[in-house]
Formats: C-alpha cells, sequence, structure tokens
C-alpha cells in the first residue's frame, strides 16, 4: 500500500480508450494511486522492479505462455503484486494461469471496483496445509450456493447480474479455499457450513 494508504496499480494495456476508462473509474473511487501506464510488457520488469504496486492490471496477450518474458517469470521478482488479467474478447486459458483474477471490463464500475478490493483485502497464501484460511468471501458464498444448486456459470452470472468471467474467478477461488473441485463435493461444503439448506 502506498503512504497515503492506496493500493498502488500499473495498467499494461495498449488500447488507449480501455487505459483511460480504467484510470478514470480507479481514481474515482479515492482508494488507488495509478502508475503511469504501460502501453506494452518491453519495459514492465523494471517497472515493477521500481514501483512494486500492490495491483497489476494487465492484458495478458502481451506476454508469451512460457520463457523469461512471460507474464509468470516477471512477476517472480515481485512476488507481493497481485496480476490481475484485463479482458474485453476471448482469451486463450492458458495466459490466463498467472493471473489470480480475470476482470471482463465490460462489467459494472461498482463491480469492478468490489472484485479489485476484494482480491486485495485477500490474506497472501500461507506455505503450509495447517495456515490455510477456508474462509469465502460473501460473494463467493453466492456463487457456491448457485453451483450447488446446479447453476452453470452463465446462469450464475445473470443472477447475481456479474460477468461470467467474474463467475469463472470466484470458482477458482472456491476450489482453491476448499480444495474441493467436485459439483457435489462442493454441495456437500455449502450444506455443511449452512450456505444452503
Amino acid at each position: 500500500m502506498t503512504v497515503q494508504g492506496k493500493y498502488s496499480v500499473l495498467i499494461v494495456e495498449p488500447s488507449e480508450i480501455i487505459v483511460e476508462g480504467l484510470l478514470s473509474i480507479l481514481k474515482e473511487s479515492h482508494r488507488f494511486d495509478c502508475l503511469h501506464p504501460l502501453t506494452d510488457g518491453a519495459f514492465l520488469a523494471d517497472s515493477i522492479a521500481g514501483s512494486r504496486p500492490d495491483l497489476l492490471l494487465v492484458n495478458p496477450t502481451l506476454f508469451p505462455v512460457s520463457g523469461k518474458n512471460s507474464l509468470r517469470a516477471i512477476l517472480q521478482t515481485s512476488p507481493s503484486t497481485i496480476p490481475v488479467a484485463i479482458v474485453y474478447q476471448y482469451v486463450e486459458h492458458a495466459l490466463l494461469d498467472s493471473s489470480r483474477m480475470v476482470l471482463d471490463i465490460r462489467c459494472p464500475r461498482e463491480e469492478m471496483l468490489t472484485s479489485l478490493m476484494d482480491i486485495l483485502q485477500e490474506k497472501p497464501q500461507p506455505k503450509t496445509l495447517a495456515d490455510i484460511d477456508y474462509e469465502l468471501s460473501e460473494r463467493e458464498k453466492d456463487v457456491l450456493a448457485l453451483v450447488a444448486k446446479g447453476l452453470i456459470n452463465k446462469e450464475i452470472a445473470d443472477r447475481l447480474n456479474i460477468s461470467v468471467h467474474t463467475v469463472i474467478t470466484h470458482r477458482k477461488n472456491i476450489v482453491r479455499k476448499t480444495g474441493i473441485k467436485t459439483v457435489a463435493g462442493l454441495t456437500v461444503y455449502a450444506l455443511m457450513r449452512g450456505i444452503i439448506q
């Protein structure tokens, strides 16, 4: 977090319109300190090393899936930086693996800000299984309840008025936190925790 108590954000995106829109939304919220955006990944490693942003909003199509210029390799210099993939078109799944969250820029402004704050306020992933925090956020509980009721991602997105990408991100977080990958297992978990009746 920056000195002013705001989260520092670095945007890496070639579209000037998208960058300006994101900057406008982030600045209006008064929770973020926006660093000078980059239009490509050429100087990302240097920028991260110098500024150590809390949040990296990045177009994943700018980077290869693997190798020294991959997003995963670049982020090893700053493990505290949270990478968030900016999407507005189809993106190959392998390119999203380095991101902690997928942000569909077509989602409403409040949903976008809530999702970003949720990911920033999550506790860092512990190193040992004994210390893992299984606590789900309220939105993750909402998604889990609908998963347990048998709804598919599109139906969940429509019901909660969020994007399909956001639903997928929440589902990934639920699996990561609970360690349960099957719908049947998640249903039992939801019943045992009182998330559904």
